[in-house]
């Protein structure tokens, strides 16, 4: 038995792994030990710096709850989730809308609404109203296509924060006509802080960023057939339009209300944007994030 030094105990350890029986798993499991390592060793990490890190990520685990994904958003800061989302789309062509992030506040099952509906039950700013169409790479319309949206109130909090699971405000799920068309109303969504009373907050705040996202509203489309999009339009003049805290703009995804005789609410602000949904291609679901409360059941 050899003495392990600074330089070989990476090698012992993925020598111990080898025989694991799952490829996928020793692939990932080999590049992580090799990185965690050369980073260890470039940055001279201390055991002082180490035990730091492991309270951080401890404290991170146990700020999870049904309504709010602790590790999910530091993954967003560190642009990780930017980087998996990038990598999942790129090659699926340029036919498609650009792909933006799920984010940790969406929530499955969220109310049915008509075409039309305002997504939020007590409106407390101006109303504007989004319509467009869900298309194929020919241009086509998808009939039927499903389409859920969610974003912040007037005050730029999500529905979790402030009710945790016993209440859904803005945020819906719609159905698309024949045309694959839809429109609905909703508050003019607004930039917003990410949660700042946790750990993620305290590493943002440390680091001299703003914390801040632009002022966007997220979309899931879906139809039979087609890749799933998830995806997120952004108002072209907040301040925070290019540092989004998380990385999650693209210019082909932002936007700006105009005046439009018609609209199907001619006197409000309208915001037009039509999606392309990609063919299906048999790969496994590409949702970078989840309902929070999902992922606690699955480790309950």
């Amino acid at each position: 038995m050899a003495d392990l030094t600074v330089e070989t105990v990476t090698d012992a350890v993925r020598a111990q792994m080898e025989a694991t029986p799952d490829i996928r798993l020793r692939e990932v499991m080999d590049a992580a030990v090799r990185h965690l390592h050369a980073f260890a060793r470039e940055v001279k990490l201390t055991p002082e710096e180490w035990l730091m890190g492991i309270a951080f990520m401890t404290e991170v685990g146990k700020s999870c709850t049904p309504s709010r994904q602790e590790t999910i958003l530091l993954s967003d800061t560190l642009g990780l989730s930017a980087l998996v989302n990038l990598m999942a789309d790129r090659h699926h062509g340029h036919d498609a809308t650009d792909s933006s992030l799920l984010g940790p506040f969406y929530r499955e099952n969220s109310p049915m609404l008509a075409l039309g509906d305002c997504i939020a039950t007590a409106p407390r700013s101006a109303l504007v109203v989004f319509q467009g169409q869900v298309k194929d790479s020919a241009g086509r319309g998808i009939p039927h296509a499903a389409i859920e949206v969610w974003q912040t109130d007037a005050h730029g909090s999500y529905d979790m924060q402030i009710h945790g699971e016993a209440k859904m405000d803005h945020r819906a799920r719609f159905v698309a006509d024949a045309q694959g068309l839809f429109h609905f109303r909703t508050e003019r969504p607004l930039a917003y802080n990410i949660p700042m009373d946790g750990p993620v907050g305290r590493m943002v705040r440390a680091q001299g960023r703003h914390g801040c996202r632009p002022a966007h509203i997220h979309f899931l489309i879906g139809a039979a057939g087609y890749r799933e999009l998830v995806t997120a339009l952004y108002l072209g003049d907040d301040n925070y339009i290019d540092s989004d805290v998380v990385f999650g703009v693209s210019e082909a995804l932002v936007i700006m209300p105009t005046a439009d005789a018609a609209s199907p609410f001619p006197d409000l602000p309208a915001i037009r944007y039509d999606f392309a949904l990609a063919r299906a291609s048999g790969e496994a679901a590409s949702r970078v994030g989840a309902d929070p409360s999902t992922l606690v059941q699955a480790n309950a």
